[in-house]
Protein backbone atom coordinates (compact mmCIF):
# COMPACT_ATOMS: atom_id res chain seq x y z
CA UNK A 1 0.00 0.00 0.00
CA UNK A 2 1.40 3.50 -0.90
CA UNK A 3 1.00 6.58 1.13
CA UNK A 4 -1.12 7.92 -1.37
CA UNK A 5 -3.62 4.72 -1.02
CA UNK A 6 -3.25 4.87 2.64
CA UNK A 7 -4.37 8.85 3.13
CA UNK A 8 -7.15 8.37 1.27
CA UNK A 9 -8.99 5.70 3.26
CA UNK A 10 -7.93 7.63 6.62
CA UNK A 11 -9.53 10.70 5.40
CA UNK A 12 -12.33 8.86 4.52
CA UNK A 13 -12.49 7.32 7.61
CA UNK A 14 -11.15 10.35 9.75
CA UNK A 15 -12.40 13.30 7.56
CA UNK A 16 -11.22 15.88 10.95
CA UNK A 17 -7.58 14.85 10.43
CA UNK A 18 -5.47 17.50 9.96
CA UNK A 19 -2.53 18.39 7.27
CA UNK A 20 0.07 17.87 10.12
CA UNK A 21 -1.38 14.60 11.04
CA UNK A 22 -0.76 13.56 7.85
CA UNK A 23 2.47 14.63 7.35
CA UNK A 24 3.56 12.66 10.58
CA UNK A 25 1.83 9.73 8.87
CA UNK A 26 4.15 10.72 5.60
CA UNK A 27 7.24 10.69 7.67
CA UNK A 28 6.75 7.18 9.10
CA UNK A 29 8.03 5.83 5.71
CA UNK A 30 11.45 7.30 6.05
CA UNK A 31 12.35 7.54 9.82
CA UNK A 32 10.97 3.31 10.27
CA UNK A 33 13.51 2.49 7.18
CA UNK A 34 16.20 4.73 8.89
CA UNK A 35 15.81 2.95 12.26
CA UNK A 36 15.18 -0.44 11.08
CA UNK A 37 18.92 0.08 9.11
CA UNK A 38 20.17 -0.36 12.94
CA UNK A 39 17.58 -1.77 15.01
CA UNK A 40 15.47 -4.60 13.06
CA UNK A 41 12.07 -3.56 14.50
CA UNK A 42 9.76 -4.34 10.85
CA UNK A 43 10.22 -7.38 8.65
CA UNK A 44 12.82 -5.90 5.94
CA UNK A 45 10.92 -7.56 3.38
CA UNK A 46 7.75 -5.72 4.98
CA UNK A 47 9.06 -2.33 4.88
CA UNK A 48 7.21 -1.90 1.87
CA UNK A 49 3.98 -2.78 3.48
CA UNK A 50 4.15 -0.32 6.31
CA UNK A 51 1.15 1.56 5.98
CA UNK A 52 -0.88 -1.29 5.21
CA UNK A 53 0.45 -4.00 7.45
CA UNK A 54 1.53 -1.40 10.72
CA UNK A 55 0.17 1.93 10.34
CA UNK A 56 -3.30 1.58 9.15
CA UNK A 57 -3.81 -2.12 11.04
CA UNK A 58 -2.66 0.02 14.38
CA UNK A 59 -5.66 2.83 13.38
CA UNK A 60 -8.35 0.09 13.19
CA UNK A 61 -8.28 0.89 16.88
CA UNK A 62 -9.42 4.03 15.95
CA UNK A 63 -11.74 3.35 13.39
CA UNK A 64 -12.98 0.38 15.86
CA UNK A 65 -13.36 3.37 19.25
CA UNK A 66 -15.08 5.75 16.35
CA UNK A 67 -17.82 2.73 15.57
CA UNK A 68 -18.40 2.17 19.62
CA UNK A 69 -17.63 5.77 20.38
CA UNK A 70 -15.45 5.15 22.80
CA UNK A 71 -14.43 8.24 24.88
CA UNK A 72 -10.87 10.03 23.80
CA UNK A 73 -10.06 13.30 25.13
CA UNK A 74 -7.98 13.43 28.50
CA UNK A 75 -7.71 9.10 27.84
CA UNK A 76 -4.27 7.58 29.31
CA UNK A 77 -3.40 4.75 27.23
CA UNK A 78 -0.86 2.22 27.56
CA UNK A 79 0.67 0.14 24.76
CA UNK A 80 2.13 -2.87 26.07
CA UNK A 81 4.73 -5.05 23.83
CA UNK A 82 4.90 -1.36 21.30
CA UNK A 83 8.05 -3.13 19.76
CA UNK A 84 9.10 -0.05 17.46
CA UNK A 85 5.93 2.04 18.17
CA UNK A 86 2.78 -0.43 16.50
CA UNK A 87 0.18 0.27 17.97
CA UNK A 88 1.05 3.48 20.02
CA UNK A 89 2.68 5.96 17.53
CA UNK A 90 0.13 5.82 14.65
CA UNK A 91 -2.46 5.97 17.22
CA UNK A 92 -0.68 8.92 18.96
CA UNK A 93 -0.42 10.82 16.10
CA UNK A 94 -4.62 10.50 15.28
CA UNK A 95 -5.53 11.34 18.59
CA UNK A 96 -3.35 13.87 20.03
CA UNK A 97 -6.11 14.26 22.82
CA UNK A 98 -4.67 10.95 24.58
CA UNK A 99 -1.56 10.29 26.00
CA UNK A 100 0.17 7.28 25.47
CA UNK A 101 2.88 5.33 27.60
CA UNK A 102 4.55 2.60 24.63
CA UNK A 103 5.75 -0.05 27.16
CA UNK A 104 8.45 -2.87 26.17
CA UNK A 105 10.83 -4.72 27.47
CA UNK A 106 13.31 -5.11 25.23
CA UNK A 107 15.31 -1.98 25.28
CA UNK A 108 16.42 -1.35 21.74
CA UNK A 109 12.83 -1.64 20.56
CA UNK A 110 12.09 1.25 23.20
CA UNK A 111 14.85 3.29 21.87
CA UNK A 112 13.07 3.12 18.30
CA UNK A 113 9.63 4.26 19.31
CA UNK A 114 11.61 6.57 21.43
CA UNK A 115 13.58 7.99 18.23
CA UNK A 116 10.39 8.05 16.10
CA UNK A 117 8.13 9.63 18.48
CA UNK A 118 10.87 12.50 19.32
CA UNK A 119 11.37 12.94 15.66
CA UNK A 120 7.35 13.79 14.97
CA UNK A 121 6.96 15.80 17.92
CA UNK A 122 4.97 13.66 19.59
CA UNK A 123 4.20 15.54 22.83
CA UNK A 124 1.56 13.17 24.02
CA UNK A 125 3.89 9.75 23.99
CA UNK A 126 5.84 8.78 26.64
CA UNK A 127 8.43 5.56 25.88
CA UNK A 128 9.25 2.70 28.76
CA UNK A 129 11.41 0.14 29.00
CA UNK A 130 10.21 -2.01 31.65
CA UNK A 131 8.42 -5.21 32.22
CA UNK A 132 4.12 -5.06 32.45
CA UNK A 133 4.58 -6.21 36.13
CA UNK A 134 7.00 -2.87 37.22
CA UNK A 135 4.33 -0.28 36.15
CA UNK A 136 2.34 1.53 38.85
CA UNK A 137 0.59 3.79 37.08
CA UNK A 138 -3.27 3.17 36.20
CA UNK A 139 -4.69 3.56 32.31
CA UNK A 140 -7.92 4.19 31.16
CA UNK A 141 -6.98 1.71 28.15
CA UNK A 142 -4.99 -1.10 27.20
CA UNK A 143 -3.73 -1.73 23.04
CA UNK A 144 -1.30 -4.26 22.03
CA UNK A 145 -1.02 -5.77 19.12
CA UNK A 146 -0.85 -10.02 19.27
CA UNK A 147 1.91 -10.03 21.78
CA UNK A 148 0.67 -13.25 23.02
CA UNK A 149 -2.18 -15.40 23.56
CA UNK A 150 -4.92 -13.47 25.47
CA UNK A 151 -4.60 -15.37 28.39
CA UNK A 152 -1.19 -14.64 28.88
CA UNK A 153 -1.96 -10.53 28.31
CA UNK A 154 -4.52 -10.64 30.27
CA UNK A 155 -2.47 -11.41 33.51
CA UNK A 156 -0.11 -8.81 32.78
CA UNK A 157 -2.14 -5.50 32.93
CA UNK A 158 -5.00 -7.00 35.51
CA UNK A 159 -5.45 -4.08 37.82
CA UNK A 160 -3.49 -1.85 35.59
CA UNK A 161 -6.68 -0.26 33.37
CA UNK A 162 -10.18 1.26 34.18
CA UNK A 163 -11.53 0.83 31.10
CA UNK A 164 -11.16 -1.90 28.44
CA UNK A 165 -8.22 -3.51 26.55
CA UNK A 166 -8.16 -3.14 22.58
CA UNK A 167 -6.31 -6.24 21.33
CA UNK A 168 -5.63 -7.03 17.76
CA UNK A 169 -5.71 -10.80 16.64
CA UNK A 170 -5.74 -12.61 14.09
CA UNK A 171 -6.61 -15.86 13.16
CA UNK A 172 -9.11 -18.48 15.16
CA UNK A 173 -10.07 -16.04 18.04
CA UNK A 174 -12.95 -17.90 19.79
CA UNK A 175 -10.48 -20.64 21.32
CA UNK A 176 -8.46 -17.88 22.79
CA UNK A 177 -11.79 -16.17 24.06
CA UNK A 178 -13.06 -19.36 25.81
CA UNK A 179 -9.53 -20.28 27.65
CA UNK A 180 -9.40 -16.19 29.08
CA UNK A 181 -12.85 -16.67 30.04
CA UNK A 182 -12.61 -19.95 31.85
CA UNK A 183 -9.20 -18.85 33.38
CA UNK A 184 -9.73 -15.60 34.13
CA UNK A 185 -13.65 -15.94 34.95
CA UNK A 186 -14.64 -13.09 33.09
CA UNK A 187 -18.31 -12.78 32.11
CA UNK A 188 -18.90 -13.32 28.64
CA UNK A 189 -20.74 -9.35 28.26
CA UNK A 190 -17.34 -8.60 29.09
CA UNK A 191 -15.95 -9.20 25.52
CA UNK A 192 -16.23 -7.75 22.04
CA UNK A 193 -15.15 -8.63 18.57
CA UNK A 194 -15.06 -6.72 15.78
CA UNK A 195 -13.75 -7.52 12.07
CA UNK A 196 -11.56 -5.43 10.41
CA UNK A 197 -12.22 -6.73 7.07
CA UNK A 198 -16.10 -5.51 7.42
CA UNK A 199 -14.29 -2.16 6.83
CA UNK A 200 -10.69 -2.90 5.31
CA UNK A 201 -11.74 -5.63 1.93
CA UNK A 202 -8.02 -6.48 2.05
CA UNK A 203 -6.55 -10.05 1.94
CA UNK A 204 -4.46 -8.83 4.76
CA UNK A 205 -7.45 -8.38 6.86
CA UNK A 206 -9.05 -11.59 6.40
CA UNK A 207 -9.16 -13.27 9.95
CA UNK A 208 -7.90 -10.27 11.74
CA UNK A 209 -10.12 -8.57 14.98
CA UNK A 210 -10.17 -5.92 17.50
CA UNK A 211 -10.97 -7.45 20.74
CA UNK A 212 -12.42 -5.49 23.49
CA UNK A 213 -12.32 -6.56 27.08
CA UNK A 214 -14.13 -4.52 29.51
CA UNK A 215 -12.88 -4.59 32.51
CA UNK A 216 -14.41 -7.16 34.76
Amino acid sequence: MTFEEFKTIVTAEFPGITELQLERFRALDVLYREWNAKINVISRKDMDGIYGHHVLHSLCISSYWKRMSCPTEGVKVLDLGTGGGFPGIPLAILHPECSFTLCDSIGKKVKVAAGVAEALGLENVLTVNARAESLQENFDYVVSRAVTSLDNFYPWVKGKFSGSIFYLKGGDINEEISVLMEKQGLKKGSISTWRIDSWLYDDYFKEKFVIQIGNN
